[in-house]
């Protein structure tokens, strides 16, 4: 079996809004934030503005995986078919063969010549580490091939860059458990797996944390998409900490032959990501 195996690429999705429009879209869902007891007290008397106060803010990059894999297949097997004919028929003659009929049925036998391809997108929460299909949508965003310096450019303007629980070896290992497949062959022709894409994204997520009558809530508007939504978590714990390049692309071909099993080093190829381009859709 080749397995192939791109290079490793970071991508930043570009802010389609700034600060100030996130924190008044947040603004307006701070009563919601506080759940029923809030509503609740609206209905009776309205909280004023003045009754909510903003204890915390931040612009985030937030991050997930994309893996591309595409497995190929050919081979061939020798397979036996059972034809039905007439109940009076004792023999057919096929290209000069005569083939001996019982019981209404006789056996042919030939070689199939069969190719398999399989090509999927997997994408997980770096968070979670879970398949979140969801996070299709973010692709078709702007997004531009970035490196570790250009992150911690982000992080010493201002941005709190939260690092992925999951790592990209360990989830390289899981998709190539699931892309190799079985297959029942007298003679394998081709038996490639290729990951074309191993793709580290980071979105970005505004956060508010706002206080009312001593409770706190959080509100978050994704800078991406222009959605809001209540709940949700700060990430201040990050915050002016840097990209560890070794930490966030952790794959080589030494990893690849330790995670692989029954193959070899020297199967395994490791394409960079200039050669895969032409192969891959998406941000350039």
């Amino acid at each position: 079996m080749n397995v192939e195996l791109a290079e490793e690429r970071i991508l930043l999705i570009a802010d389609r809004f700034t600060m100030d429009h996130a924190e008044g879209r947040a603004w307006a869902k701070r009563t919601e934030a506080f759940g029923a007891m809030a509503r609740l007290g609206g209905l009776l008397s309205k909280p004023k503005d003045e009754d909510y106060e903003v204890v915390y803010r931040e612009r985030r990059l937030q991050p997930f995986w994309r893996i591309e894999s595409h497995a190929t297949y050919e081979y061939e097997r020798t397979r036996s078919y059972r034809i039905k004919v007439s109940p009076e028929v004792q023999q057919v003659e096929i290209g000069g063969q005569a083939l001996a009929a019982s019981g209404g049925e006789f056996a042919l036998s030939g070689l199939e010549t069969c190719r398999e391809e399989t090509r999927r997108d997997w994408l997980y929460d770096g968070l979670s580490k879970q398949i979140t299909p969801g996070l299709t949508g973010y692709l078709g965003f702007d997004a531009q091939v970035v490196d570790a310096d250009a992150l911690n450019a982000q992080v010493e303007s201002g941005a709190i860059l939260v690092p992925p629980e999951a790592r990209a070896s360990t989830l390289t290992r899981e998709v190539l458990a699931q892309a190799i497949t079985r297959i029942e062959a007298d003679k394998v022709l081709t038996e490639t797996v290729r990951l074309e894409a191993i793709d580290l994204y980071y979105r970005p997520v505004y956060a508010f944390r706002y206080r009312w009558q001593g409770k706190e809530a959080v509100v978050e508007f994704d800078a991406a998409t222009g959605e809001t939504r209540v709940g949700g978590a700060t990430f201040e714990r990050h915050f002016g900490k840097l990209a560890d390049p070794i930490f966030l692309l952790d794959i080589g071909a030494e990893a690849a032959n330790m995670f692989i099993p029954g193959v070899n080093l020297a199967k395994i190829a490791v394409v960079k990501g200039m050669q895969m381009q032409g192969k891959l859709a998406g941000p350039k």
